[in-house]
């Protein structure tokens, strides 16, 4: 990947803290949308609570567009609800997350499920930002041949020229 991206934009994150129905836990907590742009807010803010559920703007970040991955994210365009990845990272303190990070790549976003402890969830992506990136890949994304690589054929001489395995016998 470049280490550089072409385009980037700048999304608020809104979590959902939910009860959970577990004796190991108190909640479960969850990112359900992206809001274009950075609120006024700051990271952490209630935006509505109930008996059940509450929805928290979690923070900002950046969703970052690189020539390398349009492939990537033509197939995310593709699917029937185009999607960001948000991924946050267990903090062992209050508030139990923090905000890791906002990909439109579906690969990048699996890739945050690696190690298990992070929450990572697919949003629905929002519609200006959908046509952006569809723009940007109409632009940037250059088709890649499939090369399929051929096995070195094996040579069962070789394999007949060896003597036996001895177990340490003859050292």
């Amino acid at each position: 990947m470049s280490t550089t991206p072409l385009a980037r934009f700048t999304v608020g994150v809104v979590v959902e803290r939910r009860k959970a129905a577990s004796e190991w836990v108190d909640f479960n907590w969850r990112p359900v949308s992206v809001l274009l742009g950075e609120p006024v807010a700051a990271p952490w803010t209630s935006l509505s609570e109930n008996a059940e559920a509450a929805l928290f703007y979690a923070g900002a970040a950046d969703v970052d567009l690189y020539v390398s991955e349009t492939g990537n994210y033509r197939e995310n365009l593709a699917m029937p609800q185009p999607s960001l990845w948000v991924a946050l990272r267990p903090t062992g303190v209050e508030p139990p997350y923090e905000l890791a990070a906002v990909t439109a790549d579906p690969s990048e976003g699996e890739s945050y499920t690696q190690s298990g402890e992070s929450v990572v969830e697919a949003v629905p992506m929002p519609e200006p930002m959908r046509a952006a990136i569809e723009a940007f890949v109409a632009e940037h994304h250059v088709e890649q041949p499939f090369y399929k690589r051929k096995r070195d054929r094996a040579d069962p001489e070789a394999l007949a020229r060896r003597g036996p395995l001895t177990r340490g016998r003859d050292r």
